[in-house]
């Protein structure tokens, strides 16, 4: 087929799928254009997007004020490499330390490269600051995380898909029950080894499962009492999704090493960072870790447009009061459900569990029935639906959602 002749959505589909690599199960839908919380497919159908790409596009499709950044900056200058100095690197790195309370920042492109970045930085600083002895560095990880997919991470996973025919994998990791701190305390307590302790604040990708109350903070503190450091991994629920700026932001925790990606660009380029003070961040020192791209100046001026606009456009309180009103509703309609079980999260985080079994098929057909009613979202763990729309929703459109659910729901109840 010529690339200038016009697609339907089966076409997209198919090609993708004998040219593609399928490493995913995407919904049958071929989206072509967004806007706002909008997303528009090959026959012009128009869904709300639910998903916001993992909470990539917190701040909505195409956000002007973003794109506007990546158009100006695709002008002037696009890469340099680390080779040499750019002049937005450094504004980028001021801008966001301040704002996130850093002395430093080490820019990278993904998630996953920013989090084997805080792996590496976390191990240095055990050998160098702490004294570990060479090779011997633990970091303590939570069971059901999802950090990535890398050869380093999925050596953490407890995911079989992702682990499977994938090994030898790399040592140096110790998993523990999430939201348990007993079992964090014992681990602790039993190894002087510890470097770091690697928990997302809101496991995400194992269905939007929240902490109980005062849990980071506790957890945090005992990170302190035994000199060893506390890693979140925000790429997820940073950005206001949660409705603080970060998720830790709603316990007053400050981590030593904050992992930041996805909504960190609005959606626009690939930018992740990490960010730590200087008595962490000075173990790195010239040719011990980089990136062509990362800190690359396009990457730099869409970050900082894109932070400015979550908090212009106070995306954070937005999704604190959208999201009491979700799961207030959610909580009314599910009171008489008999397939949904709960509905949990935080801000516009927020997940419904449905009542089957995990290896059912109900969750898919939901979302698909969803899909046929202009609404866009995907299960996750087999049973359970995650929800997070853009954060620039307003309550007309939420409630609108709403009833989208409620309605589809229905038609599945027994």
């Amino acid at each position: 087929m010529s690339i200038l002749e016009k697609m339907s959505s089966t076409d997209a589909i198919a090609l993708e799928k004998k040219y593609g690599a399928h490493n995913y199960h995407p919904l049958p839908v071929v989206l072509n254009r967004g806007e706002g919380v909008f997303v528009w497919d090959l026959e012009d159908r128009k869904y709300y997007d639910f998903l916001s790409a993992y909470s990539a596009i917190n701040q909505g499709h195409c956000h002007p004020k973003i794109v506007d950044a990546l158009i100006s900056q695709s002008k002037k200058l696009t890469l340099t490499s680390r080779a040499f100095h750019n002049d937005m690197l450094g504004q980028y790195e001021e801008y966001a330390c301040q704002l996130f309370g850093f002395d430093k920042l080490l820019p990278m492109n993904t998630g996953a490269e920013a989090v084997e970045t805080a792996l590496k930085v976390c191990r240095k600083w055990a050998y160098e600051k702490k004294g570990i002895v060479a090779n011997e560095a633990q970091i303590i990880v939570c069971e059901n995380n999802f950090h990535g997919r890398t050869t380093t991470i999925i050596s953490f996973s407890n995911d079989p898909v992702a682990r499977e025919n994938f090994g030898p994998f790399t040592d140096g990791f110790i998993k523990i029950e999430y939201n348990n701190l007993k079992a964090l305390q014992t681990t602790l307590e039993s190894n002087s080894n510890i470097a770091g302790f690697l928990v997302e604040p809101i496991q995400g990708e194992a269905g939007v499962y929240v902490p109980s109350e005062n849990y980071l903070t506790k957890a945090k503190a005992l990170c302190e009492k035994h000199n060893v450091l506390f890693i979140a991994d925000e790429v997820q629920t940073g950005i206001a999704r949660t409705g603080k700026m970060l998720a830790v932001d709603h316990e007053n925790v400050t981590p030593d090493i904050l992992i930041l990606g996805k909504a960190l660009s609005g959606g626009v380029y690939p930018v992740s960072a990490v960010l730590a003070n200087n008595e962490v961040m000075e173990v790195i020192h010239p040719g011990n870790h980089g990136s062509t791209f990362g800190g690359n100046p396009i990457a730099a001026a869409v970050a900082m447009a894109a932070l400015k606009v979550v908090k212009d456009e106070h995306l954070a309180q937005n999704a604190l009061e959208l999201g009491e009103l979700f799961r207030t509703e959610m909580n009314a309609y599910i009171a008489n459900s008999t397939i949904v079980k709960k509905v949990r999260g935080k801000g516009l985080l927020n997940a419904i569990l449905i009542n089957d079994t995990e290896d059912s098929s109900t969750a898919w057909e939901i979302c698909m029935a969803l899909k046929n009613n202009g609404l866009l979202a995907k299960p996750t763990h087999g049973n359970i639906i995650r929800f997070a729309p853009p954060l620039v929703m307003n309550k007309e459109q939420l409630l609108d959602c709403v009833s989208i659910i409620k309605n589809t729901l229905q038609s599945f109840e027994k």
